[in-house]
């Protein structure tokens, strides 16, 4: 498109959204943004002061060709215009944008929006054969990942077998932790080592989550102690692992329900130091072999209870609450909040880690953000960023 050839409407108008979107910022005139009309002349004089100010940046014609800094061409001109008077007044603070800025008047940054807006966006980046990383379902892939487990854990992770744990309704935290310690030898079993050492991180915590969201059940495998006497021998194990064994603590295991000859075997693991933890040596040392038959049989006569873990949404579920506010795909129709379609991914990437620090301020950015994993930040940035960008139009009618 010919910048100097358009003739449009530049809508400033300031709505409630605006306090969640962007800054607090007061508007030059008046406590009210309002409607302005750029015309080919403005449109030519935003262009001129783009270029001197902007471009070095953000690229010719506002598609930047810099790790980091985002396309702006056909971005909505409120929504530019709020952050640089946002950039201008430390509301947000990086100083190449305050340098470029600082000496703007109200007028201009008014054209430069118009001048942006008013511009083709960016293509989106080119689609590929390899997937959006992290698009897929990771419970799906922890299930995929677990079937090895099956045979002697039990399909859905209860174990039939004695001396072998159940896995279900186990906290992530606790699993990760000790499928690392196999990994690492601090715990001995060769067949758990090569499978711990096959997984990577993401694959680790996807098995983690899918046993999590299992069903637990008690276990039906013998115990060979006494329960009443494993209650009163088990007072000392409360502290750690909950009264009737199910832990408060994400990374302590739950012991409730858990198999009986397992529940032995480990204590006797932590006493004798084939497992390393000092303070379940000092605790196991103190115990005989019939103490800890009978807290095993205590404690597997427990009903466990699973943990509150949520399954986690799929990227078409993140995607689906974004464009609640940002667009069909990302394609803004709202001044104040802005387009994501074809914007960088590294940009887009940036600023949900900054929001998930609290680095950027929003109320309604800051709760969607925190529940992201780095996994549905990258997702996310990359979805976007292959969206087809659509400019927007808006229609100035006359009043009522």
């Amino acid at each position: 498109m010919n910048p100097g050839a358009f003739t449009g409407a530049v809508l400033l108008a300031c709505c409630t959204l605006a306090a969640a979107q962007v800054p607090t910022v007061k508007p030059a005139r008046g406590d009210d943004l309002r409607a302005l009309h750029a015309n080919s002349s403005d449109i030519a004089e935003g262009r001129r002061v783009a270029e001197s100010s902007c471009a070095r940046c953000h690229g010719a014609g506002g598609i930047s060709t810099t790790k980091g800094t985002p396309n702006i061409a056909g971005q909505r001109a409120a929504y530019l215009y709020l952050q640089v008077r946002a950039y201008q007044q430390r509301g947000r603070s990086q100083n190449p944008m305050e340098s470029a800025v600082r000496f703007l008047r109200d007028d201009a940054l008014v054209k430069v929006a118009a001048y942006y807006a008013s511009l083709d966006p960016a293509r989106p980046a080119a689609a590929t054969a390899k997937p959006v990383p992290g698009s897929g379902d990771p419970v799906e892939s922890g299930k995929a990942a677990a079937a090895g487990c099956a045979g002697c854990h039990g399909e859905a992770g209860v174990s039939s077998m004695p001396g072998t744990p159940s896995l279900a309704g186990l906290d992530p935290k606790s699993f990760v932790e000790a499928m690392n310690a196999y990994k690492s030898g601090q715990r001995r079993h060769d067949i758990m080592k090569t499978f711990a050492a096959g997984l990577s991180e993401t694959g680790l915590n996807n098995v983690a989550l899918f046993y999590a969201l299992q069903k637990p059940a008690r276990s039906q495998t013998p115990a060979a102690g006494e329960q009443a006497a494993g209650k009163k021998a088990a007072v000392s194990c409360g502290g750690c692992h909950g009264d009737v064994g199910v832990s408060a603590s994400p990374g302590t295991p739950s012991l409730a329900g858990q198999d009986a000859q397992y529940l032995a075997t480990a204590t006797q693991a932590y006493k004798d130091g084939t497992r390393k933890h000092d303070t379940m040596k000092a605790l196991a040392e103190a115990l005989d072999e019939r103490a800890i038959k009978d807290i095993a049989a205590f404690y597997s006569a427990q009903q466990p209870r699973q943990p509150d873990v949520r399954r986690p949404l799929s990227l078409s579920g993140w995607t689906e609450r974004c464009d609640r506010c940002h667009g069909a795909n990302g394609n803004s129709i709202e001044p104040l909040i802005p387009a994501l379609a074809a914007q960088r991914a590294d940009w887009l990437e940036r600023v949900l880690d900054a929001y998930r620090k609290g680095e950027r301020k929003s109320s309604a950015m800051s709760a969607m953000s925190a529940q992201l994993s780095d996994a549905d930040v990258r997702a996310l940035a990359a979805h976007y960023s292959r969206q087809a960008a659509r400019p927007v139009v808006y229609v100035l009618v006359p009043g009522k």
